[in-house]
């Protein structure tokens, strides 16, 4: 081989070297993106959408033998677990409303009732639970860094046919509540919940309040879910975000359906 041979052959090697370093750093490169979280990688980070930090949440177990709300095997889609387990828990950094936790976890039908702004519909609604078999209300909540405040009451009865009854025909209409609730005299239909959004036979009836907004915007929505009825009620000054309320329904739904 002579020496032009020579030095072509050691260009095609170098060449050759060159392009497979090139190949392995370009695997690698891909390797370690494709490895990071999105929020590492400049460029691909995701901007907060105003979602909660909340803990993972976990069903309460069931007592042994008795299966879930809607299990094929729970002809009358009763709650088992215990009722004050099923309150969603606070965000991280909220801080507790202890006075929403009653004695012994429940809550005293009065201080729920307390919260409805006209007398008469007080009286009214205290006879309707009465009637259809109300057993006790479990409630929760918390006022977060913006100053949201939220209130969740879970209100269990002796069967399902008596809490879709208060449901249906009790508590909600197309276009409002049936009773105000105090700082909401005026309210619309929240069609941005959804009933398909949320747990499976869960269901919802939202409302927005009115603008103008007195001292504070509230937001609300009652969920029907077997023998048991939610209020979820969120209020703040200025306005209250539409997120973290679809994002509050939504987990208290999967815990009750």
């Amino acid at each position: 081989m002579g020496k032009k041979d020579r030095r072509v052959l050691r260009a095609v090697l170098r060449w050759t070297a060159a392009v497979v370093v090139f190949a392995v750093g370009g695997v690698g490169t891909a390797y370690g993106i494709t490895e990071m979280k999105r929020t590492d990688v400049p460029g691909l980070a995701t901007a907060s959408d105003g979602r909660w930090d909340y803990p993972v949440i976990v069903k309460p177990p069931l007592p042994s033998g008795s299966p879930g709300p809607f299990a094929a095997a729970n002809k009358v889609n009763a709650h088992y677990a215990d009722l004050r387990a099923l309150v969603l828990p606070a965000p991280k950094g909220a801080r507790g409303d202890a006075a929403l936790r009653g004695a012994d976890g429940w809550l005293a039908t009065k201080t729920f009732l307390a919260q409805y702004a006209d007398p008469d519909d007080r009286k009214e609604l205290a006879q309707k639970l009465t009637d259809q078999g109300l057993r006790h209300i479990a409630a929760g909540g918390w006022t977060t860094s913006d100053g949201t405040r939220t209130r969740i009451y879970l209100l269990q009865f002796d069967t399902a046919i008596a809490a879709d009854a208060l449901f249906s025909n009790g508590l909600v209409s197309y276009d409002s509540p049936v009773y105000p609730l105090t700082g909401a005299p005026a309210t619309t239909y929240d069609d941005a919940v959804r009933s398909e959004n949320l747990a499976g036979n869960v269901r919802a009836s939202a409302y927005t309040e009115d603008k103008p907004y007195g001292a504070e915007e509230v937001r609300q929505a009652y969920l029907s879910a077997g023998d048991t009825l939610a209020l979820v009620v969120q209020s703040r000054k200025g306005t209250a975000k539409a997120v973290p309320f679809e994002q509050t329904l939504t987990l208290q739904s999967q815990l009750l359906g």
